[in-house]
């Protein structure tokens, strides 16, 4: 397994050639070890989706599994042109990936703007290509919408924190913002790797300011 430190270092290795990836997915279970949900479609005809990227997505997905109203989440790829890329290919920055969680929700139980205060509470969106000793484009903020609905009611999110951001003396918001290209699913042993790894590495919990919902 190539681990964080390793990671980071191959990060600053050569960005110049995008890799080519391959045809077929990566495989995985498609269990949901702590949810017991599939981590693959159909999901329910009533959820929604939401893609974010808080850094290393280990921690990312831990967030998201333990709110009421998941259906399920799954540690991935997304942001980038490599079709189906590895870890160690995003490690190098030449994927144009970045290390994403998805999260399926059931809209009538948990709002998005409860899962977007999650988002901004709890990873510094001001950082840029990075969150702390992470360093990379693979390490950047991001929230991709499954709609344009979606995306609207995103955008109006950053424009209150970034308010709040600025009020408190914080810098401008670094998070890519847009809707949801294609998802790529991260390797079986990403997968809520915390639940198998309990005092596993993760760097999530910083708080800048309180998100105000509303």
């Amino acid at each position: 397994m190539v681990s964080r430190f390793l990671s980071r270092k191959q990060s600053s290795g050569d960005q110049a050639a995008t890799l080519p990836g391959r045809s077929t997915p990566l495989e995985i279970s498609g269990q949901h070890l702590v949810l017991s949900s599939s981590m693959v479609e159909p999901f329910p005809e009533n959820s929604d989706q939401l893609i974010v990227g808080m850094g290393c997505f280990w921690g990312v997905e831990r967030l998201f599994w333990t709110v009421p109203g998941v259906y399920t989440t799954a540690a991935g790829y997304a942001g980038g042109t490599t079709p189906n890329p590895t870890y160690e290919e995003t490690c190098t920055g030449r994927t144009g990936h970045t290390e994403v969680v998805l999260v399926v929700f059931d809209p009538d139980r948990v709002a998005l703007d409860d899962l977007l205060k999650i988002f901004w509470e709890n990873h510094d969106p001001t950082q840029k290509d990075r969150q702390g000793n992470d360093i990379g484009s693979q390490y950047r903020s991001a929230l991709f919408a499954s709609s344009e609905s979606q995306l609207e009611l995103i955008r109006s999110s950053v424009d209150k924190y970034q308010s709040m951001l600025a009020d408190a003396g914080f810098g401008s918001i670094e998070t890519e913002v847009g809707l949801a290209g294609e998802f790529y699913y991260a390797e079986e042993y990403h997968q809520q790797y915390l639940a198998k790894n309990p005092n596993g590495y993760c760097n999530h919990g910083f708080c800048q300011v309180a998100y105000s919902q509303g």
